[in-house]
């Protein structure tokens, strides 16, 4: 009876220990004398020790940071490229029974993958089409990683460093470029202002008088100043006592 006494504590004790509580993002992939037993769920779970081993797997969404790499783009432009990769386990299973660190060998597979992917490309390409880009490096990454348990979601571009020089260059063909848009505009205002004074002319010239009246009005826009001396054109004169016979004579014929 003494050994029972004994006994009991101890069972008490092994079970306290046996237990074992998976968060709700957690699974436990279980090894019976080393075979592989099956996944545990989230909640409450006993694992008897030494003959069975549970290894914890998060299913949350993991944020890899890729480093930054230098690359050579298919035009020859030395560039540093950061990028961030989003990926979680979906196969607990594999993730610890087909690969010993996943979390390195996706670190090591999205270097790799990041600048064989982005060497293919231009460097016109890598700034206009950063999209297409992202989603081909993802598919890449995820086929490697996929017989690992692992699903990647997301491959973002975060920074493109460029060297000081082609900076320089990419400064001047965009002010050349604004420059070339910026004379365009201008022409094309001039050759508005030009049609639009040529039908001015051709309506004057049916009615001559309206040159006068054009003529009175600005001299009325520069009156207003009060610090200018008009001088008044011999053919102006003469127009505008024509203009006042004119008038003059259809007066009398009334």
């Amino acid at each position: 009876m003494t050994g029972i006494y004994y006994l009991v504590p101890i069972v008490i004790v092994y079970l306290l220990v046996s237990i074992r509580i998976l968060r709700q993002y957690e699974r436990g992939v279980v090894f019976f004398l080393g075979k592989f037993e099956g996944v545990r769920g989230a909640g409450f779970n006993l694992i008897f020790v030494p003959i069975q081993q549970m290894v914890r797997v998060s299913l949350r969404t993991v944020t890899l940071q890729i480093p930054s790499q230098k690359i050579i783009t298919k035009d020859n432009v030395s560039i540093d490229i950061a990028a961030v990769a989003y990926y979680h386990i979906s196969d607990p299973e594999k993730a610890v029974i087909v690969i010993e660190n996943v979390s390195n060998a996706i670190n090591q597979i999205s270097q790799t993958t990041v600048r064989n992917v982005v060497g293919r490309f231009s460097l016109d390409q890598l700034l206009s089409d950063t999209a297409s880009i992202n989603e081909q490096i993802k598919d890449v990454i995820d086929g490697h990683t996929e017989p690992w348990g692992t699903q990647v979601t997301a491959v973002e571009i975060k920074d493109i460093t460029l060297p000081d020089n082609m900076q320089r260059a990419m400064a001047k063909e965009a002010e050349a470029e604004r420059e070339r848009r910026a004379k365009i505009v201008a022409a094309e205002g001039e050759y508005q202002a030009a049609v639009k004074l040529g039908q001015a002319a051709d309506i004057i010239t049916q009615h001559p008088v309206a040159l006068q009246l054009r003529t009175l009005q600005t001299m009325a826009e520069i009156a207003t100043e009060k610090n200018s001396t008009i001088i008044f054109p011999a053919q102006f004169m003469t127009t505008v006592q024509e203009a006042v016979a004119m008038l003059s004579k259809d007066s009398q014929s009334k």
